[in-house]
């Protein structure tokens, strides 16, 4: 008969991991270093802008039309519901925001349209 384990309970364990659960909470979250090491520093992240926004719907239609691989996977997979719905948003937010767009902006939202509606359509062939 194979013998029991005995289950011993260490509480400064216990005490160590709450500890590193509230530290986790007050540390920025950090990226991967290039060789794949943890802690590689802060994710800088770019400022909000309607051009940044405009750019990751574009990206995310891209990527569900196959166009490019998706980051994490590396991955070309074609979704071309996902992609309607992205290409839909950018046109809904291009007409919601129609007059107070700066010109540059104005003409951003008619060029990813226009490239973002190629693509569908060279994709449903």
């Amino acid at each position: 008969m194979p013998e029991e384990k005995k289950l011993i309970i260490d509480e400064d364990w216990k005490s160590q991991v709450a500890a590193e659960k509230r530290q986790a909470k007050q540390e920025p979250i950090t990226a991967p270093k290039a060789d794949g090491a943890e802690g590689g520093g802060e994710i800088p992240m770019p400022p909000a802008s309607f051009e940044m926004l405009l750019t990751t719907l574009a990206t995310e239609a891209l990527m569900a039309l196959g166009q490019i691989p998706h980051p994490l996977t590396g991955k070309v997979e074609l979704h071309p519901d996902q992609a309607k719905y992205l290409i839909d948003t950018i046109e809904m937010l291009g007409e919601k925001t129609k007059g107070n767009l700066t010109p540059d902006e104005q003409q951003m939202v008619e060029l990813l349209l226009h490239q973002l509606r190629m693509a569908f359509v060279a994709t449903a062939k």
